[in-house]
């Protein structure tokens, strides 16, 4: 079994991880839009026609009536929607500069984000802690998710949520996903969850401090603080649980790890043919082998990362060879992919909340030299 290459685009990462986020998160496609298919004189059919902008966003405030919404809010929201260049050229452009995944995680998970990490689980604490007795996910991982989506809180996009999702709506590559998207932001605006001015995010549509898609936001967001909105802007009480609450729903397993190093055996030969890599899911789902139990991967010569017996022989796990090192990935790490399918992702806040939970102490930060002051000259 060969080493999987896992590399990350380094200077489109934001976009790479921005855009499997975006297709972790989505529902299902909304209905087509009306844009007309131009077919070949052979039949094959060729990229739609779009009507004009002006038109085709008649259309969007057509269908958002027919959905319940109230005119007021369509007419607030989309009155000065027009298309936006820079997202578009954003969404089509990206770098091919390269990085291995260790070359990422030792960039993304330094010391200064580990200890304002754990400064951020002592300072909301208490807050955590009733988070975590609702949906049983611990303080270390909420911290740490919310840390790699926004960076503890600090910048969640500032870019008018409408006119970007209107833009990639408009735009041929992906316009069912965002159409629906678009719908849902409305919707959530509808709602009174959030007034327009507030209404801001990434620049493919992502959402406040846990960088939820609308659609997402709608399934997962919580009024934890019960003041009547699902505030992920804002409040780090619906912050926190709406981590919380997807992660729960999308299988999180209270009191388990996501995973852990191993060793494998000096011949790999066997591995790949009693568990191969699976062929469904997303592209990292697709870098990963199917699930056995630790029984059968110690049967198969896998060891834990000090040659000692793996634990717990029931527990399923998938084997992820990488530059990073070879891991059996637990139930927990996939919940780490349905919120963003990506490995430099889900093994970034894996080993960031590892770090966050540790209690060894950190190296301080070096102190910066006072300038040394100019000699007068004497006169």
């Amino acid at each position: 079994m060969n080493e999987m290459p896992i590399l990350v685009r380094r200077a489109a990462l934001a976009t790479l991880l921005l855009c499997s986020s975006v297709a972790s998160q989505a529902q299902a496609p909304a209905p087509a839009t009306s844009a007309t298919v131009v077919s070949s004189p052979g039949g094959t059919a060729v990229t739609p026609v779009l009507p004009p902008f002006p038109e085709w966003l008649q259309g969007v405030r057509e269908e958002a009536l027919a959905r319940g919404i109230t005119p007021a809010t369509i007419e607030a929201a989309l009155r000065d929607v027009t298309p936006v260049e820079q997202i578009l050229n954003r969404d089509r452009t990206q770098a091919e500069f390269k990085e291995t995944l260790s070359e990422y995680l030792s960039r993304r998970i330094g010391v200064p984000t580990i200890r304002l990490g754990r400064q951020q689980r002592d300072a909301h604490a208490a807050l955590l802690g009733k988070v975590q007795d609702a949906y049983k996910v611990p303080p270390h991982v909420l911290v740490a998710v919310w840390g790699l989506e926004s960076n503890f809180g600090r910048f969640s996009g500032v870019r008018p949520i409408m006119p970007t999702l209107a833009t990639l709506a408009y735009d041929n590559r992906r316009s069912a996903m965002f159409r629906g998207q678009l719908f849902d932001a409305l919707t959530i605006l509808d709602a009174g969850h959030i007034d327009l001015p507030r209404l801001k995010g990434s620049w493919a549509g992502a959402m406040g401090q846990p960088q939820f898609m609308p659609s997402s936001y709608l399934k997962y967001a919580v009024d934890f603080d019960a003041d009547g909105r699902r505030d992920i802007w804002s409040s780090q009480a619906d912050v926190f649980a709406s981590i919380g609450n997807y992660l729960a729903i999308n299988g999180w397993v209270a009191g388990q790890t996501w995973g852990r190093r191993v060793k494998l055996p000096a011949s790999t030969s066997g591995l790949a043919a009693a568990a191969p890599l699976r062929a469904v899911g997303c592209r990292a789902a697709r870098e990963m082998t199917e699930q056995r139990s630790l029984a059968q991967w110690q049967a198969l010569g896998v060891r834990s990362e000090d040659g000692g017996d793996l634990p717990r022989a029931d527990m399923a796990a998938s084997l992820l060879r990488s530059d990073a090192g070879d891991y059996l990935v637990y139930q927990n790490y996939e919940v780490f992919l349905s919120y963003n399918c990506a490995h430099a992702y889900a093994m970034a806040v894996a080993r960031l909340s590892d770090r966050i939970a540790d209690t060894d102490p950190l190296p301080e930060p070096a102190k910066k030299k006072a300038p040394a002051k100019k000699k007068k000259r004497s006169r």
